[in-house]
């Protein structure tokens, strides 16, 4: 189930007011390298500069209960890693992957 999604912005400021208004909540969490809102079980990130990952357009993340299993079984269907397995703190892992078409997909795993 995708649950999180997360936005590459240019300006973190301005895209938390925009994001703010447009979901009518105030962020849930805020630092200089990420700001999240949860709206109604989903959560919707904002990465100023698209992050460490490079990040140039939005990324959908499944939530996976074995991210590992998860990530053999796509690959073995033609998906290809991209960034691989990395703990993101809180007992949150992610990766991603790419589809056939580039497209990149993320995987993510709470403990």
């Amino acid at each position: 189930m995708i649950k999180t999604v997360l936005h590459p912005v240019s300006d973190l400021a301005a895209a938390k007011a925009v994001y703010a208004a447009l979901l009518g909540v105030q962020p849930q969490t805020e630092s200089t390298y990420y700001v999240g809102f949860e709206v109604d079980g989903q959560q919707i990130g904002l990465v100023p500069g698209g992050g460490p990952q490079g990040m140039t357009s939005p990324v959908a993340y499944w939530h996976v209960p074995d991210i590992e299993a998860k990530l053999t079984e796509v690959t073995a269907a033609g998906a290809t890693v991209k960034e691989p397995v990395r703990d993101v703190g809180g007992g949150r892992v992610v990766a991603t992957v790419t589809d056939p078409d580039g497209n990149v997909l993320g995987l993510l795993q709470d403990s």
